[in-house]
Protein backbone atom coordinates (compact mmCIF):
# COMPACT_ATOMS: atom_id res chain seq x y z
CA UNK A 1 0.00 0.00 0.00
CA UNK A 2 1.19 3.51 -0.80
CA UNK A 3 1.70 5.79 2.27
CA UNK A 4 2.02 8.83 1.25
CA UNK A 5 3.01 11.13 -2.14
CA UNK A 6 5.45 13.97 -2.15
CA UNK A 7 6.43 16.52 -5.00
CA UNK A 8 8.78 19.62 -5.29
CA UNK A 9 7.10 22.47 -5.69
CA UNK A 10 8.97 26.25 -6.87
CA UNK A 11 6.59 28.29 -4.50
CA UNK A 12 5.27 26.31 -1.79
CA UNK A 13 3.38 29.42 -0.07
CA UNK A 14 1.15 29.59 -3.77
CA UNK A 15 1.09 26.00 -4.17
CA UNK A 16 -0.23 25.53 -0.40
CA UNK A 17 -3.31 27.99 -1.49
CA UNK A 18 -3.71 25.81 -4.56
CA UNK A 19 -3.96 22.74 -2.81
CA UNK A 20 -6.34 23.70 0.13
CA UNK A 21 -8.63 24.90 -2.51
CA UNK A 22 -8.48 22.22 -5.17
CA UNK A 23 -8.29 19.27 -3.15
CA UNK A 24 -11.32 20.58 -0.17
CA UNK A 25 -13.80 19.49 -2.87
CA UNK A 26 -12.37 15.45 -2.20
CA UNK A 27 -12.17 16.09 1.10
CA UNK A 28 -8.71 16.60 1.57
CA UNK A 29 -7.56 19.67 3.76
CA UNK A 30 -3.86 20.83 5.17
CA UNK A 31 -3.15 19.16 8.37
CA UNK A 32 0.44 19.81 8.49
CA UNK A 33 1.99 23.09 8.00
CA UNK A 34 6.35 23.50 8.11
CA UNK A 35 5.96 27.01 6.55
CA UNK A 36 7.51 28.14 3.08
CA UNK A 37 9.42 24.66 3.28
CA UNK A 38 6.71 22.26 3.49
CA UNK A 39 2.93 21.09 3.42
CA UNK A 40 1.03 17.85 4.21
CA UNK A 41 -2.43 17.32 3.01
CA UNK A 42 -5.04 14.57 3.90
CA UNK A 43 -8.13 12.75 4.83
CA UNK A 44 -8.79 12.51 8.67
CA UNK A 45 -5.43 12.75 10.44
CA UNK A 46 -2.76 11.70 8.40
CA UNK A 47 -1.37 13.69 5.73
CA UNK A 48 -0.35 11.11 2.31
CA UNK A 49 0.01 14.04 -0.20
CA UNK A 50 2.54 16.20 0.35
CA UNK A 51 4.50 19.66 -1.32
CA UNK A 52 8.04 20.75 -0.58
CA UNK A 53 10.60 23.47 -1.32
CA UNK A 54 13.11 22.09 -4.25
CA UNK A 55 13.47 21.69 -7.53
CA UNK A 56 11.30 19.28 -9.82
CA UNK A 57 12.73 16.64 -9.30
CA UNK A 58 11.20 12.79 -9.62
CA UNK A 59 8.50 12.11 -7.06
CA UNK A 60 8.84 10.21 -3.94
CA UNK A 61 6.92 7.24 -2.96
CA UNK A 62 6.64 5.98 0.52
CA UNK A 63 4.97 2.25 0.99
CA UNK A 64 3.52 1.37 4.56
CA UNK A 65 4.95 -1.49 5.86
CA UNK A 66 3.88 -3.95 8.62
CA UNK A 67 6.77 -3.43 10.94
CA UNK A 68 9.89 -2.29 11.42
CA UNK A 69 11.72 -5.64 10.42
CA UNK A 70 10.26 -5.31 6.76
CA UNK A 71 11.81 -2.09 6.48
CA UNK A 72 14.81 -3.44 6.95
CA UNK A 73 14.14 -6.36 4.43
CA UNK A 74 12.80 -3.78 2.17
CA UNK A 75 16.18 -1.44 2.29
CA UNK A 76 18.62 -4.68 1.67
CA UNK A 77 16.40 -6.26 -1.04
CA UNK A 78 16.38 -2.76 -3.13
CA UNK A 79 20.23 -2.19 -1.91
CA UNK A 80 20.89 -5.72 -3.34
CA UNK A 81 18.96 -4.86 -6.42
CA UNK A 82 20.76 -1.78 -7.42
CA UNK A 83 19.36 0.79 -5.58
CA UNK A 84 21.41 3.25 -4.05
CA UNK A 85 21.40 4.81 -0.32
CA UNK A 86 19.34 7.48 0.44
CA UNK A 87 18.29 6.93 4.23
CA UNK A 88 19.35 4.04 6.14
CA UNK A 89 16.69 2.23 7.64
CA UNK A 90 16.32 3.98 10.86
CA UNK A 91 13.90 6.67 13.30
CA UNK A 92 12.81 9.77 11.52
CA UNK A 93 11.59 11.56 14.81
CA UNK A 94 11.25 14.74 12.92
CA UNK A 95 8.11 13.65 11.57
CA UNK A 96 6.69 11.64 14.87
CA UNK A 97 8.34 9.53 17.54
CA UNK A 98 7.35 6.41 15.75
CA UNK A 99 8.36 6.84 12.20
CA UNK A 100 10.67 3.76 10.70
CA UNK A 101 11.85 4.53 7.45
CA UNK A 102 14.36 3.53 4.55
CA UNK A 103 15.36 5.36 1.52
CA UNK A 104 16.58 4.12 -1.33
CA UNK A 105 16.81 6.27 -4.96
CA UNK A 106 16.21 3.58 -7.82
CA UNK A 107 17.95 3.46 -10.97
CA UNK A 108 16.45 5.81 -12.57
CA UNK A 109 16.96 8.43 -9.54
CA UNK A 110 13.59 7.83 -7.83
CA UNK A 111 13.55 8.12 -3.67
CA UNK A 112 11.62 5.08 -2.86
CA UNK A 113 10.64 4.73 0.65
CA UNK A 114 9.36 1.75 2.92
CA UNK A 115 7.82 3.51 6.50
CA UNK A 116 6.41 2.10 9.78
CA UNK A 117 4.36 4.51 11.69
CA UNK A 118 4.09 1.44 14.47
CA UNK A 119 5.56 2.04 18.04
CA UNK A 120 7.73 -1.18 18.42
Amino acid sequence: MIDHLAIHVADPTASKRFYEAALKPLGYKLLMDFGARAAGFGEGNKPDFWIGKGEAKPAHVAFTSPDRATVDAFYAAAIAAGGRDNGAPGMRTQYHANYYGAFVTDPDGYNVEAVCHLAP
